[in-house]
């Protein structure tokens, strides 16, 4: 086994790859209005094309798109199984690790807070863990723990954004920052329970208010606002919107206040074990390799509790579950004509968040903006909002024209296939033939 392949830093480094998909937002989508007659192969044929031809070579076991517009129901295009030694078809209600997927969700929650007056966008994280007052900056992060005090608190903006300047266990170049945090525990993520080096060992994760106090404890990366740099940032927001609701846990909250009035019945921070046979297999891929289950169905780390509710990475759902938030989000916080968030919560978290003069030189987000725990897009790209998850889902909508789009398979690292370039290819391809009026 490799073990550079298989490190954190080597599976959780795709975790944000916007790659293509921003270009769905340009798409002549209403032409494709209407045509619930055919099927969703027919009207989405390119993008089938692709899932088959992946499946086909074995290079995943099975593949799920699920595509919509404004109110309309979606379609699922799709092949293969839940795994590969899974006789179960992978479909609309099968289960997939959404990993940094989770972060909008994360975000849509904090802005119904901030639109009820429980959080505000600018008020410091110090307000709800006073550990969090006295920050120090590192003054080379690289090289070791050294620090000054922060000048800036870190504010509810800076989490949403990845501009607070805390680091993430394993990924990233601020080496002693990372090392500093896998050593106090500070891995807000999952992935298998197997002896793979660089995935296992270590203090465990601690509980919610030890979390935030050793969380507390490592210097920044650098002054609050001053840069955007992916983090744990959404895991941190996650227990501050807990403590701001004053609820009985984040999980509980987002239950109560997303996943419930969405029907998003299929979505757990834990997978019930009545629901292991929906549940799809992971697995480590190479260029060179055979792929290799990392986290089974009926093994999963998933079936075991954590911690917390981790609102960076922690989400299982489904493309008809994660399709319902998007949909949600397009029609401007309602859902099947119930109000779920307000129109401005909603307008507000798919709009630039980011801190003026933040620094995205160098980024996965540079020449692009940032709402609430995903990507916003600008100019031709406008509308855009969403985020992918480290084992090749993604979930991007568009506000203004309605676009709902996902990608749904278990892979990591996911950046071994170009899959997300080529869904966007793909629906771009069939967009434009049936706004030419082809009906084929």
């Amino acid at each position: 086994m490799n073990d550079e392949l298989f490190s954190r830093r080597a599976l959780l480094r795709a975790g944000a790859f916007a790659g293509g998909t921003a270009a769905l937002s340009q798409l002549p989508f209403a032409p494709l209005l209407g045509r619930r007659a055919l099927s969703p192969d027919s009207v989405w044929p390119t993008v089938n094309a692709m899932i088959q031809r992946y499946v086909k070579d074995g290079k995943v076991p099975g593949m799920i798109a699920a595509l919509g517009f404004g109110t309309g129901a979606p379609a699922f295009v799709g092949a293969g199984r839940e795994g590969f030694d899974d006789p179960d078809a992978a479909g609309p209600a099968s289960l997939f690790r959404a990993y940094s997927q989770t972060k909008p969700v994360t975000g849509m929650a904090a802005m119904i807070l901030i639109s009820e007056g429980k959080l505000k966008l600018d008020q410091p994280i110090a307000d709800f863990a006073p550990e969090f007052a006295n920050m120090k900056v590192a003054i080379d992060p690289d090289k070791s723990l050294d620090a000054r005090p922060a000048k800036t608190l870190i504010t509810v903006r800076h989490l949403l954004t990845h501009t607070s300047g805390l680091g993430y266990a394993g990924i990233g170049k601020n080496k002693a920052i990372t090392r500093e945090l896998d050593r106090l525990g500070l891995r807000p993520a999952i992935v298998t329970d197997l002896p793979i080096p660089g995935l296992g060992g270590g203090p465990a994760t601690p509980g919610p208010d030890e979390f935030l106090r050793r969380t507390a404890s490592v210097p920044l990366c650098f002054e609050p606002g001053a840069a955007w740099r992916y983090s744990m940032s959404l895991d941190v927001l996650g227990l501050i919107i807990q403590r701001a609701a004053g609820a009985k846990s984040f999980g509980q909250f987002v239950h109560d206040r997303l996943l419930g009035p969405l029907g998003m019945e299929d979505s757990f921070f834990q997978v019930p074990a009545n629901e292991v046979p929906h549940l799809t297999t992971n697995y480590g891929v190479s260029a060179k390799a055979k792929p290799f289950a990392i986290d089974g169905a009926k093994t999963s780390i998933y079936l075991k509790p954590t911690p917390f509710a981790f609102g960076g990475s922690g989400l299982v759902t489904s493309p008809a579950d994660y399709d319902r938030f998007m949909a949600m989000i397009v029609n401007a916080g309602q859902h099947r004509g119930k109000r779920v968030m307000s129109a401005a919560a909603v307008r507000l978290g798919t709009s630039n968040l980011l801190p003026a003069g933040a620094d995205l030189s160098g980024t996965w987000i540079a020449g692009r903006q940032f709402g609430a725990g995903g990507s916003v897009g600008i100019g031709a790209e406008e509308g855009t909002y969403g985020w992918s998850g480290a084992a090749g889902t993604i979930g991007y909508c568009n506000v203004r024209t309605g676009l709902r789009s996902g990608l749904y398979v278990q892979y990591m690292p996911s950046d071994t296939y170009p899959i997300f370039d080529e869904f966007a290819a793909a629906v771009a391809v069939d967009a434009a033939h049936h706004g030419r009026g082809h009906h084929g």
